[in-house]
C-alpha cells in the first residue's frame, strides 16, 4: 500500500492518504488545512472514496468537512467520538485553538471489530479508549500497518488528563496492541512512526505487558 503523510492544521497532525486501487485513496485523520489536501488529491488525480478518523479532537478532524464536501467522502467515526464532531467544547477545540471550528455534517459510526473495506484493501476497526472514549486504531493485516492516532506514538502515548479521557482505559488498549500478533508499522497520529515490535521493547508504558 502506498502511504502518503502530510502533517496539517495547527498542531501538525498527521493525516495519512493511502492508496486502496488505481486513482483511489483513503484519508485518516484530517486535522486541518483541508485546501492543501484537496489540492494533492487533485495534482496526483486521486479520489477520495472515504475518511477514517482515529479520534474526535479538533486536531484530527477540523478540516474533515471541507474534504467531505469537495470530494463526497464518507467519514467513519467510533460511536464514543461522534459528538465530537459538532462540539467545540468536547473536541477540545474551544481550549486549544484559535481557528474557527468546522463541524461535520455526515458521518457514519464504526464499532469495535467493524471491517471498513476499500479498492483492495480491508481496514479492521480496534477499540482504544483511554486518550478518548472513542479512539481506535485501524488495522491492515495483509500490510501489517496499524493507524493509531494518539493511543500509541514513538516511546510514548496519547494524554490521558483530557475531560473524557481515562488513564485505566489506555493500558487496557495498549495491552490489547501488545498482544497482537507480529509486527505491525504503525503510523501514529503524531510525530515520527514506529513498530509495534520496538514498542514492546522500548515504550515505557508497554513493558509491563512482558512475559519475563
Amino acid at each position: 500500500m502506498n502511504i502518503k503523510n502530510l502533517q496539517l492544521g495547527e498542531i501538525n497532525a498527521n493525516c495519512y492518504i493511502a492508496i486502496t486501487a488505481p486513482e483511489q485513496c483513503i484519508a485518516v485523520d484530517i486535522g486541518g488545512t483541508p485546501r492543501l489536501l484537496i489540492e494533492y488529491l487533485k495534482m496526483n488525480r486521486l479520489k477520495l472514496t472515504k475518511i477514517l478518523l482515529t479520534h474526535g479532537h479538533f486536531d484530527h478532524m477540523n478540516g474533515v468537512e471541507e474534504v467531505r464536501k469537495a470530494t463526497g467522502a464518507e467519514v467513519f467515526i467510533h460511536e464514543n467520538d461522534a459528538d465530537m464532531l459538532s462540539s467545540s467544547s468536547q473536541s477540545l477545540h474551544a481550549m486549544m485553538s484559535i481557528m474557527p471550528f468546522n463541524s461535520v455534517g455526515e458521518y457514519k459510526t464504526v464499532h469495535d471489530g467493524d471491517i471498513i473495506s476499500d479498492g483492495n484493501c480491508e481496514f479492521k476497526v480496534l477499540h482504544t479508549p483511554g486518550h478518548s472514549g472513542g479512539s481506535v486504531c485501524y488495522i491492515c493485516d495483509d500490510e501489517r500497518i496499524i493507524f493509531s492516532g494518539d493511543t500509541l506514538f514513538c516511546c510514548s502515548v496519547g494524554r490521558t488528563d483530557f475531560s473524557g479521557s481515562n488513564p485505566d482505559d489506555m493500558i487496557k488498549s495498549l495491552e490489547r496492541l501488545y498482544n497482537l500478533d507480529g509486527d505491525y508499522k504503525v503510523l501514529t497520529g503524531h510525530m515520527e512512526s514506529t513498530t509495534l515490535d520496538y514498542e514492546r521493547q522500548n515504550n515505557p508504558y508497554m513493558r509491563r505487558f512482558r512475559k519475563s
